[in-house]
């Protein structure tokens, strides 16, 4: 029998500021298959961000796409649950652009500039490691 997941609660304590930056890690629900990593399904994966930027739900500062997963750094409304944000995206792009993604999502609280920093190096160079490219300004599928 496989270990079931802790499920993550997702709600931030009332002390936490509203222009609190999260790392957000979002998986597709096929491992190991290049689901987003194409310049169709990234171009509108991007259009949708910036759309739900415009409504004021979010403020992305970098998203990178990954063949099977994302990364993100972003401030979320305080208008709307963090958890009802992400849903409501995923439910979307799951409809219009068929993509099929995990349950669940990954969400990290910046708690300083180092730490965001760190998480910063580690999103850029994702693709490098995963030998997608040679240097992180070579990956076209970020914004």
């Amino acid at each position: 029998m496989l270990p079931q997941r802790k499920t993550l609660p997702h709600t931030p304590p009332p002390w936490v500021s509203d222009d609190a930056i999260y790392f957000i890690t979002i998986n597709c629900a096929q491992r190991y298959i290049n689901t987003l990593a194409n310049p169709k399904v990234a171009d509108a994966l991007f259009e949708t961000v910036a759309y739900r930027e415009k409504l004021l739900q979010w403020n992305v500062h970098l998203m990178l796409l990954m063949p099977d997963h994302l990364h993100a750094f972003v401030v979320f409304s305080s208008f709307q649950a963090i958890k009802k944000t992400i849903k409501d995206w995923k439910r979307f792009t799951a409809r219009s652009l068929h993509i099929r993604w995990q349950d669940d999502y990954f969400e990290h609280r910046i708690r300083n500039q180092a730490e965001r920093d760190e998480k910063w190096s580690y999103v850029l160079n994702n693709p490098v490691r995963a030998g997608l490219c040679q240097s992180p300004s070579e990956w076209q599928f970020r914004r």
